[in-house]
């Protein structure tokens, strides 16, 4: 099979391509040493065909792929597709739709959390993916034929892989349920890194204002450091670092220096002065104005709730088999356990069905926790 290196064969190739209700795509990118991801390859599917586009082909542009992305029509199916639509909309500032996402629906049918796609294969077909090129440099040229059928075999078997995850949804009854995931998956907040939003992204929890202005601060401006310099952001800063920093809050050199965090001699260069500036702002704003914090959880059974809560929760993932990863996280469990109207998304939707309800009546004692031959039951209360 021919590399597509041009923009008039890549034309022609999403011309053919969008006359089919269902395409598979895949991305190969680097971005191991950069902030933004490089886009190497495309390789896309339909059910007569597959291509794959050299991405970095000097003079190509590909202005006819982000135009399939965005074509209504066609149905595009990913396997974890959340880093390859980040791509699209870096390059393209748009987001493909509609689209499927292989991963989650597996999720939604039982095939675990976050099933890597080779073991989704082949579970699916029983074929054993190659995966020598998983972790191949996509960037170098020219690319082997070996590169070249791996690609083409990623989007290929993916046809197989959708056909068999969609048939079983419909089957039973949860097509819905992917596609209210989906909804979240294309919206562009989910792929928005403004440097102001910037410190959402850690799992940092911080309990004073001072501490949350500080955080706010100096995440915009590692978030800002790194799209400038287009490198990682733990190039620039490692997670732990801003979070000492907005624990301690140095408003000098000399306090920063003091962290063990930050690396040595870190305050001597010209990022130390930018760090304590930014130190200075946080410490400077109207914490009236900033988001509420979590307040503290004083209910002293709190951990024994949450404990119930997830022997509950994977009972109900047994038994409706849904991955209990895509019916409640870990957080929203402490969430429910701490408040009953928690807004999480376990008490919504089809969640709040299949799990958010019992998980409220066990808070309440209206529903109980036994077993019986060997399996955990739920048993209702009077």
């Amino acid at each position: 099979m021919d590399l597509i290196t041009t923009t008039a064969d890549l034309a022609a190739a999403c011309s053919r391509l969008a006359k089919h209700p269902v395409i598979t795509v895949d991305t190969e990118f680097l971005r191991e040493t950069t902030y933004y991801p490089l886009l190497c390859v495309v390789q896309m599917a339909s059910a007569e065909e597959a291509v794959v586009i050299d991405a970095l082909a000097e003079g190509i542009d590909l202005k006819p792929f982000f135009e399939l992305m965005s074509n209504e029509s066609v149905l595009k199916v990913f396997h974890a597709a959340r880093q390859d639509i980040e791509i699209i909309w870096h390059q393209a500032n748009i987001i493909p739709h509609p689209v499927f996402d292989t991963q989650v629906a597996a999720m939604v049918l039982g095939y675990g959390d976050s099933i890597a796609y080779d073991q989704l294969v082949e579970k699916v077909t029983g074929h054993r993916p190659d995966k020598t090129h998983r972790f191949t440099d996509w960037s170098r040229r020219p690319l082997t034929k070996e590169q070249m059928h791996y690609a083409v075999s990623d989007v290929t078997h993916l046809r197989d892989v959708f056909a068999t995850l969609d048939a079983d949804l419909k089957k039973r009854c949860r097509s819905e349920w992917v596609s209210i995931e989906m909804e979240v998956l294309t919206s562009p907040r989910t792929y928005d890194f403004h440097p102001e939003r910037a410190w959402e992204r850690l799992k940092t929890r911080v309990r004073k204002p001072k501490d949350l202005a500080v955080l706010m601060e100096v995440a915009a401006w590692r978030e800002q450091e790194a799209q400038s310099r287009d490198v990682p952001r733990g190039r620039v800063l490692r997670d732990e670092a801003i979070s000492d920093i907005a624990t301690h809050a140095p408003n000098t050199l000399e306090k920063l220096a003091h962290l063990r965090s930050v690396p040595k001699g870190f305050e001597k260069s010209k990022w130390g002065a930018d760090i304590v500036a930014a130190v200075e702002r946080g410490l400077a704003r109207d914490f009236s104005t900033l988001p509420k914090l979590e307040k503290p959880r004083n209910n002293s059974n709190g951990a024994a709730i949450v404990e119930l809560l997830k022997v509950l929760l994977r009972m109900t993932a047994e038994r409706h088999a849904v991955a209990s990863k895509v019916i409640a996280t870990v957080d929203d469990l402490e969430e429910i356990a701490a408040d009953d109207e928690a807004d999480v998304p376990a008490l919504r939707g089809w969640r709040r069905e299949l799990f958010g309800d019992a998980a409220l009546k066990l808070k309440r004692g209206e529903l109980a926790l036994a077993i019986e031959k060997g399996r955990v039951i739920g048993v209702k209360r009077a």
